[in-house]
């Protein structure tokens, strides 16, 4: 068995215990199940302000808007060896409420970050490789602003159109496969 590591599943949709959730789920139960401490936090119902571009992170080591956002980037993310953002499809894309996040952990740039391999969960509607390259992509932006980290994998579920549709897919099988081989 791999070392155990500290994960943190940031389930990004605005939907609670929706398709990309019930994924993050899966990723986690692997994970357990393989030894590894895992936390899974929903942004649903969070208070997470859009980044003011001020830069102040920079400076200072933490963002100067204290909200829910604030508090995951400094007492989790920053920790965790292993990141996972799992996220609804909208418009070929991520959710909002993923990229208000990663645009919120820029405090994280300047710090002594742990994590060194980071993870895609999506899904959506329609199904298809074009359906989540483009969040892949920008989530791979976000990573290579830090040489540290790799991205580790995507498991993508598309056809998951009602909430629970994703349940005893492929995807399923896969997200368990991903947490359980970290």
């Amino acid at each position: 068995m791999n070392s155990k590591k500290r994960v943190l599943i940031l389930s990004t949709s605005p939907r609670k215990n929706g398709n990309s959730d019930t994924l993050a789920e899966e990723f986690a139960r692997g994970a357990r199940e393989a030894g590894h401490e895992v936390e899974k936090i929903s942004l649903s119902g969070k208070e997470i302000r859009f980044c003011q571009g001020c830069l102040a992170c920079q400076k200072i080591g933490r963002c100067v808007i204290h909200d829910d956002a604030d508090a995951i980037v400094q007492e989790k993310m920053v920790r965790a060896q292993v990141l996972v953002f799992a996220t609804p499809i909208y418009y070929y894309e991520m959710c909002g409420q993923m990229k208000t996040m990663l645009d919120r952990s820029n405090p994280l740039y300047s710090s002594d970050y742990a994590f060194r391999k980071v993870y895609l969960l999506a899904t959506a509607a329609e199904d298809g490789d074009e359906v989540w390259q483009r969040a892949a992509s920008g989530l791979e932006g976000w990573v290579e602003c830090f040489p540290k980290a790799r991205m580790a994998g995507v498991v993508f579920g598309g056809g998951a159109t009602e909430v629970g549709a994703i349940r005893g897919s492929d995807a399923m099988k896969r997200a368990y496969e991903a947490g359980k081989a970290l």
